[in-house]
């Protein structure tokens, strides 16, 4: 049996550890941008939230129908001015 490597001795022992460490490294780090990309590529509109929030105050009797509609409109204006 090779009890010392072919002659390397520790430092082949160090080798393959730093090996092992990169190795586990990249694949954590891998998986960390395959989690994070997948979570970033839904897509998200900010003007539907915010109709939804109106409607909501609308429904809730926060605000009366004349400044939901004026409100409505402003927000659905910018939505064509991107």
């Amino acid at each position: 049996m090779m009890w010392n490597w072919g002659g390397y001795g520790w430092i082949a022992g160090l080798i393959m550890m730093a090996s092992m460490v990169l190795f586990w490294g990249a694949v954590v780090v891998g998986l960390v941008f395959l989690v994070r990309g997948s979570a970033n590529q839904r897509p998200h509109d900010d003007r539907a939230d915010a109709e939804q929030l109106l409607a909501g105050r609308f429904a809730g009797g926060e605000i009366d129908e004349n400044e939901y509609r004026a409100r409505l409109a402003v927000l659905r204006s910018a939505r064509y001015q991107h």
